[in-house]
């Protein structure tokens, strides 16, 4: 299957640049999987397409402050240090610029000299990997030192005050280099509707890594390697699923991240759900069967990407290609500040 086959247009101004203030409010495109057949929403809409009894999926990561500027020690070059993945024992695998500055062995340091690391590995693609060093808790630390990692097509920074947009409302467990964006659109007010309407709200967490953006580089889909996530899942949360699948009722995924873990687990258990923790690199693409989903809540995702391969794989890529080609033309707004699909 060729990645070109995954391409469509956008106009580079539809891809939203700050969030809305009023998350809930903003476009909901709801597809139907089975005719293909698409009809224009407002997000608060989504409580009319969930029932009693069915299960919402949400994704519970917190976004570290995870983009750190600091300099070299010898040289006082400026180096930007991204954090993606926690090692253990004050280590973490990072992206850095530029990464031909840092060799095994170089220091950074941050702020007034509060927080240092040494290059510990070098890899790829601009992978190093760091010791930290700091005194008292790294997390406070990393509050006052860094910034809200934003993806790289949006040029805009979020001003500190504002970095709160780039969270969900219900995350908990920190460790994101990204913000799993389906969530975004959720108010407090709009989950306590559904969860009154009777729709059981799970969590389960998938740190998210930057792999998420990585272009997809070879021709052929299946020549792809997929990058890895840290997923968690409650043994309260399986019980909860095992027992809506078994009434009969439907489970939506918040966001493709939700996705991963859910499909993770059920393709190896026969679709049936177990607490479990573990890095899975699942890739979905048109030809898989899902196991773990019924529905999906999603944002627009970029031309060629893993992720609009994997919507494909739900809804169809004609379908989806169909549908995308409508937003563009009604002008939804785009990615991860940009307005919702919902696939049912």
């Amino acid at each position: 299957m060729e990645v070109e086959d995954f391409n469509y247009d956008l106009p580079e101004e539809l891809i939203a640049q700050t969030p809305l203030i009023k998350r809930d409010e903003s476009k909901l495109l709801v597809l139907d999987k089975k005719t293909g057949k698409y009809e224009d929403k407002k997000f608060y809409d989504i409580i009319d397409y969930l029932n009693p009894g069915d299960a919402l999926v949400l994704n519970d990561t917190k976004v570290l402050p995870a983009r750190l500027i600091g300099e070299k020690e010898e040289t006082g070059a400026a180096i930007e240090v991204l954090l993606l993945k926690e090692l253990g024992n004050d280590e973490w695998e990072t992206l850095v610029k530029p990464a031909r500055r840092i060799k095994v062995g170089t220091k950074v340091k941050f702020g007034n000299g509060e927080l240092t690391c040494t290059c510990t590995g070098e890899f790829d693609e601009g992978i190093r990997h760091f010791k930290f060093d700091y005194e008292g808790i790294f997390l406070e630390t990393l509050d006052k030192l860094g910034s809200m990692p934003l993806p790289p097509y949006i040029h805009e920074k979020l001003a500190k005050k504002d970095e709160g947009y780039y969270q969900t409302v219900y995350a908990k467990e920190v460790g994101s280099a990204a913000a799993p964006t389906a969530g975004l659109h959720f108010t407090k007010e709009l989950l306590k509707k559904i969860e009154d309407k009777g729709i059981n709200i799970c969590y389960i967490t998938l740190h998210v890594g930057l792999g998420t953006f990585r272009p997809v580089k070879v021709d052929k889909i299946e020549d792809h390697e997929m990058h890895s996530e840290y997923y968690i899942m409650s043994k309260e949360v399986a019980d909860k699923l095992n027992e809506v699948r078994q009434k009969g009722n439907k489970i939506i995924a918040v966001g493709t991240t939700s996705t991963r873990v859910l499909e993770t687990i059920a393709s190896k258990n026969d679709g049936k759900f177990i607490p479990e923790s573990g890095n899975t690199k699942i890739f979905i693409y048109p030809g898989y069967k899902f196991k773990g989903i019924d529905n999906l809540i999603t944002n627009f995702h970029l031309p060629k990407s893993t992720l609009v391969m994997l919507v494909s794989a739900l809804a169809g890529r004609e379908n989806i290609l169909n549908a995308y080609k409508h937003a563009v033309d009604e002008k939804y707004r785009f990615f991860s500040f940009g307005d919702a699909m919902f696939i049912k």
